[in-house]
């Protein structure tokens, strides 16, 4: 059986074959799991929404991060024994005749008796054995000399070549991280 609606004025209007459409509609029947279903669909929203929300105002989420600094790589430069540069070896330690020795290797190493010069520095306690070269050009011939004498810094310095003295002069100073270490006496067992 069928309920009808009840009675009301518009089933009082004549038939019309241009009227269109009813005035009455059944009504839909909302469904508990369709509305349960959609009230679970917004509250997860709204919280995910709060989560993120927090976390952005508490500054453990950016938005718009800024850009990571690339860092170019340095290009490495091959060290090339290059015997047309003088050297200047200075002695910056309190052992004596540790320039001496550095020059006697060059020597051996193509370097003529003109182009080594062999002194003292000022500094008796230079701490780091370093070959100092005055323009960028000459970092391959440094690093070179470095190989040879165990230098373990190599440095551009505009102040090198010292005054009076050739423009493609590379200077060393002997550290104190040549002089070698005393080795310890076994102790003597009774």
């Amino acid at each position: 059986m069928v309920a009808h609606p009840p009675r009301d004025r518009f089933d009082d209007i004549p038939p019309s074959p241009h009227r269109v459409g009813a005035h009455r509609a059944e009504n839909p029947r909302v469904r508990g799991w369709t509305t349960f279903l959609w009230a679970l669909a917004a509250t997860v929203v709204l919280v995910a929404v709060g989560i993120v929300g927090s976390l952005i105002v508490q500054g453990k989420i950016s938005l718009f991060p800024e850009p990571v600094p690339t860092v170019a790589p340095t290009p490495t430069v091959e060290p090339v024994i290059d015997t047309s540069y003088s050297v200047l070896i200075l002695n910056g330690t309190p052992e004596a005749g540790l320039a001496t020795q550095a020059k006697d290797t060059l020597l051996t190493q193509g370097w003529t008796e003109s182009l080594v010069t062999a002194s003292n520095a000022a500094n008796r306690e230079f701490p780091v054995t370093t070959v100092y070269y005055p323009v960028a050009e000459a970092e391959a011939a440094a690093r070179g000399l470095a190989g040879l004498l165990g230098a373990t810094a190599v440095e551009l310095d505009p102040d090198y070549p010292l005054p009076g003295t050739p423009a493609t002069q590379l200077t060393v100073v002997l550290g104190t991280d040549l002089l070698a270490e005393p080795e310890a006496t076994p102790e003597s067992t009774p």
